[in-house]
């Protein structure tokens, strides 16, 4: 039959940079903000590769007014000679063949960060026209694409320069046709840039934004590389040793490098591994070393010095990590990524080499500090005894039943629909609100948890101490999911968990508590997109027969000059949620063809950390300052990070 017809006609052939505009997301992993985004390292990648070379020591990245990108450093340049097998020049090769460069023979680069040797040619096929200008041997060339990767101007020469002046310079304009939005954010680009800097010390980044007045910079060096990025993590929290330990040692070709200071907090998740400046997200063999030699040495350090009565008695690497900020760096000529979006380390013999550097280093170190020695076994023992509490205060969180859960402790009004893909609740501000909320609902898919002012803060308290605390339990137990090393996604009972409160700075201070117990307790339920904020209206518009609700003071203006002269409006300042009624709190919050939600991310886990601790953690004015300044912001933590 004709329709079953499968020949070799049916094969498509892409040639050249075809095959990367007809599928970008397998190349940048999306065509989105994100996406966009990732054009901009690509390039930055290679001169990170000439600073790991030790041929570069700045980098200078700018956006420019027209929204293109120039990135620039002063390595030695693309090399500009006739390649052998294209026969056109290496930076036309670089630019328009796939898997060119100079990664994969061993002369080019010890260590890449981009390691697939596309990155050139996909950015170039991905934009509508790129610029490369090379300095070499005292000459300047210049080479220029556009439409998806064509040569428009082949290699050639432009001018002289002074022979100790080298470098390349790459302007790029994303495709239009390929990307969502084709609109960079400064923002994004200035974490990235800061992160790289710290991994790679003493190199300077340069950050440029020359389409706002006055233009907007930024530079980044540390001189102490991740010594500076722990410190830099800890600034907002108490550290409870003076020196940040730093380890590092070399094998086979292989750096690796740890800095580590604890801190008086309870958070056991603050440390980020990175290889080749690649954020390993899913860790990998380098942070199991790490985490290996870490509890063992430890444990060992405390049954010497009698700190562990008990033979049987030992620490969890939980106990051990409570408090912790680390970072791990390997540099590796051949590493090995498990995964799409490289988020594990793979290569095995890492593992070795990661636990015998740390072991050494950490050994000595707790043997020539014997206070700081004593000040870190200490903090983990008293871990050790919360992590016994937890686990009997956990028991309570448990559910045995549907049943137990329609209306424990007289909270939890559930809704009816037993599918959770179809069930969203509602964490609302107050008894007087929740009632509101309770009348205006849709019960077939709205369950609403009213909460009784402000819950614990848990950037300040153990899991023990969050589990004794009845408003946290109840959120548990409605989750479903679980908490700590019980937490199972997959039993969530709602997709959507919606906080609801007032549009004021005390409304704010209740959505970041929230917040901050899912980011520490409940974080991949943040990261799936579980999370929103409730958009509560400021205000109500009244004209004729029109009843229009606007979220603040902008939309209201942008909407009153849409209204023709000599309308007749009344505004109304809306109250909060506990005086509005129930058909009016529905109409504006609740009812899914009219409410606005905002959905709660988390774009960087780094960033978003250290603003939790400096907003949630010890030092007051830090906190009340940016809930003032944020209060209308807060309930995404997108502005957080």
């Amino acid at each position: 039959m004709e329709q079953n017809k499968y020949d070799a006609s049916d094969i498509q052939v892409l040639e050249g940079l075809e095959a990367v505009r007809k599928r970008p997301g397998m190349y940048i992993g999306t065509t989105d903000v994100k996406g966009l985004h990732h054009l901009v390292w690509e390039i930055v990648d290679n001169s990170i590769d000439e600073a790991l070379a030790g041929f570069c020591s700045h980098i200078e990245i700018t956006i420019n007014k027209d929204n293109s990108v120039t990135v620039q450093d002063n390595g030695r340049g693309i090399p500009v000679g006739i390649h052998a097998k294209t026969g056109i020049s290496t930076v036309e090769t670089v630019y328009t063949v796939l898997h060119a460069g100079g990664k994969f023979g061993g002369g080019g680069y010890k260590v890449s960060g981009g390691l697939h040797g596309v990155g050139a040619s996909v950015v170039n096929a991905l934009s509508s026209r790129v610029d490369v200008q090379v300095k070499r041997d005292g000459k300047i060339y210049e080479c220029k694409f556009e439409n998806g990767g064509k040569t428009v101007q082949p290699l050639k020469e432009i001018g002289t320069c002074d022979v100790n002046d080298t470098g390349t310079k790459v302007t790029f304009k994303p495709d239009a046709t390929i990307f969502d939005s084709e609109i960079f954010d400064y923002e994004t680009l200035r974490v990235r840039s800061r992160e790289l800097a710290f991994l790679n010390k003493e190199l300077r980044i340069t950050l440029t934004d020359d389409r706002v007045e006055p233009q907007k910079q930024d530079t980044f060096m540390y001189e102490g590389g991740i010594i500076e990025y722990v410190k830099y993590l800890n600034k907002n929290k108490t550290p409870i040793h003076e020196n940040v330990i730093h380890l590092e040692g070399e094998e086979d070709g292989v750096m690796f490098e740890v800095a580590m200071q604890y801190n008086s907090g309870y958070n056991t998740d603050s440390i980020y591994s990175f290889v080749n400046n690649i954020n390993t997200h899913d860790g990998g063999t380098h942070e199991e070393g790490v985490r290996r030699a870490l509890t063992r040495i430890i444990n060992n350090y405390a049954r010497k010095n009698g700190m562990l009565k008990d033979k049987d008695e030992s620490l969890t690497g939980d106990d051990v990590k409570e408090g912790l900020t680390m970072i791990i760096s390997c540099k590796h000529p051949n590493p090995q990524f498990e995964g799409q979006t490289k988020g594990r380390l793979g290569n095995s013999e890492v593992r070795k080499l990661a636990d015998s550097v740390f072991s050494e280093g950490f050994e000595r170190f707790l043997l020539e500090n014997p206070d700081e020695a004593k000040i870190i076994v200490d903090k983990a023992m008293t871990a050790s005894r919360a992590r016994v509490a937890a686990k009997k205060a956990r028991e309570l969180t448990r559910r045995k039943s549907d049943l137990d859960v329609v209306n424990f402790g007289g909270k939890l009004v559930d809704c009816k629909e037993k599918d959770p893909s179809l069930c969203e609740i509602f964490l609302v501000e107050g008894d007087s609100a929740g009632g509101s909320a309770i009348k205006g609902r849709n019960s077939m898919t709205q369950a609403i948890l009213p909460l009784k002012g402000k819950i614990l803060n848990v950037e300040k308290a153990r899991l023990d101490k969050a589990l004794s605390n009845d408003e946290i339990r109840t959120i548990i137990t409605a989750f479903g999911t679980g908490i700590g090393n019980e937490f199972d996604l997959s039993k969530l009972r709602y997709d959507k968990i919606i906080i609801m409160t007032d549009a004021d700075v005390d409304g704010s201070h209740i959505r970041v508590l929230l917040l901050t117990l899912f980011y520490r307790f409940f974080r991949p339920i943040v990261e799936a997109g579980h999370v929103y904020a409730a958009q509560p209206p400021l205000f109500r518009i009244c004209h004729g027969k029109t009843r229009k609700y606007v979220l603040n003071e902008e939309e209201r203006d942008a909407y009153l000059e849409t209204l023709p002269e000599n309308t007749r409006y009344e505004i109304a300042r809306m109250k909060g949620l506990g005086e509005m009624d129930d058909d009016e709190l529905n109409e504006t919050t609740m009812d899914i063809n009219q409410r606005v939600l905002r959905k709660i991310t988390v774009q960087d886990l780094v960033e978003a950390d250290a603003a939790f601790s400096k907003i949630m953690g010890d030092e007051v004015e830090p906190r009340r300052k940016f809930i003032e300044d944020n209060a209308q912001y807060v309930e995404n933590l997108d502005t957080i990070g």
